[in-house]
């Protein structure tokens, strides 16, 4: 899987959760939380899902770590099998 289609797999799920907002506009620094207003609930909905769809396991204390596009989508292609 290319980081394309790991950032896009991102954005659909961001879409999935936070409906009213554009993930799309999202810059590759950009805060995930601050720049779309999702609150922690949500964020912890995305995370399970994107584990569920990527097949790996994020440990709780990593998603803190895991801020901006960027982090998150080096941390899907570190962590999934390909």
């Amino acid at each position: 899987m290319t980081s394309e289609e790991i950032k896009q797999t991102l954005l659909q799920q961001l879409k999935g959760i936070a409906p009213d907002t554009e993930p799309e506009q999202l810059q590759p620094d950009d805060n995930i939380r601050q720049t779309l207003g999702i609150d922690s609930f949500d964020y912890l909905q995305f995370m399970v899902a994107l584990d569920e769809k990527f097949g790996i396991q994020t440990p709780e204390e990593d998603y803190g770590k895991i801020q901006t596009l960027r982090e998150l989508t080096e941390y899907i292609e570190a962590n999934v099998k390909n």
